[in-house]
């Protein structure tokens, strides 16, 4: 069985947002901002599982498009830890750049899916089929 790059990739990211939350937590003493990257880094990885698991191609779609707006949150979050300085730009750049990496990854997945939907409606139009 071939590798699902994106549940890899983003299983790896959820594993190293748990060690940040650990990090903020224990040394930062900050339990606000870390609480809510953790909830948004963490939902990306379940939402793609999800989607692999859906009942139907628009379950499946919908499921992708959650994973982006959680990797969209994700790095609003990382980059306000960064900026307020409550994490170092070495700890947050990493992160930045995976979860940038995921958010093309999965743009580019429902860019290609949303053109193939609407292929497949267009042609159903044309041979006068509903979709």
């Amino acid at each position: 069985m071939k590798d699902n790059i994106i549940a890899t990739k983003t299983y790896a990211f959820a594993l190293k947002a748990i060690k940040l939350y650990q990090h903020l937590t224990a040394e930062k003493r900050e339990f606000v901002l870390s609480k809510q990257f953790l909830r948004a880094a963490t939902s990306i990885g379940a939402n793609v599982e999800e989607s692999v698991g859906g009942q139907s191609e628009r379950d499946f779609f919908m499921k992708l498009n959650i994973a982006y707006k959680e990797a969209r949150e994700s790095h609003y979050w990382l980059r306000l830890l960064k900026d307020s300085e409550i994490i170092t730009t070495e700890m947050a750049n990493p992160l930045i750049q995976d979860v940038e990496e995921i958010q093309r990854i999965l743009g580019s997945s429902i860019k290609t899916m949303r053109a193939k939907s609407n292929n497949q409606e267009s042609n159903n139009q044309k041979s006068g089929m509903k979709s």
